[in-house]
């Protein structure tokens, strides 16, 4: 029961920390914090189910400062970005590892570096065009509402005065590139 207990007390931490409930305003957080929450709650998805086998998970965590940031709003760009990446390893027909790799790093010019990949089916130039557009998905009718990468968008770009961008393709996987001051 300890045990137990234990674990739900982490777990509620964990959410509470992602949510960010009584942070409406820029506040001094740990980025590690944040994605690892974001993990915690996606990590049903991670797991060996009909749809794939396990995804592993590869995290290469720098050293890095606290950062001045909405962490709600943060965690929400984090949690649009993974999902996306569990959607094209699910959608791959390979037989590798299905696997997502999150790195972090300082920049000399005091930005935080956050790149998260994939090596699931990619996209072509054309597509990679119109991710941050409004209602444009690659996925089937009713699976996506083409909102998560244009929310991801405005939040890391118009309200932390950040950049995101992507690499891809086809067959080569994706990464996204997320840039903010400390």
């Amino acid at each position: 029961m300890r045990v137990g207990a234990d674990c739900i007390r982490q777990i509620v931490l964990l959410l509470r920390n992602f949510s960010c409930l009584d942070e409406s305003e820029i506040k001094r957080v740990d980025i590690h914090s944040g994605i690892d929450s974001t993990l915690l709650i996606l990590q049903h998805r991670l797991q060996n189910n009909s749809k794939h086998s396990e995804i592993a998970i590869i995290q290469k965590y720098g050293q890095l400062p606290l950062v001045n940031c909405y962490a709600s709003a943060l965690n929400q760009a984090f949690m649009n970005i993974i999902n996306n990446a569990i959607d094209a390893l699910e959608s791959s027909d390979t037989n590798r590892q299905a696997t997502i790799i999150i790195q972090t790093e300082l920049r000399e010019s005091k930005k935080v570096l956050i790149r998260i990949s994939d090596n699931g089916i990619g996209m072509s130039k054309s597509l990679q065009n119109k991710i941050f557009n409004p209602f444009f998905t690659t996925k089937l009718v009713g699976s996506g509402t083409g909102l998560g990468l244009l929310t991801s968008y405005s939040i890391i770009v118009e309200k932390h005065g950040g950049l995101l961008s992507c690499i891809s393709a086809p067959g080569q996987g994706t990464e996204f590139i997320i840039e903010i001051p400390v």
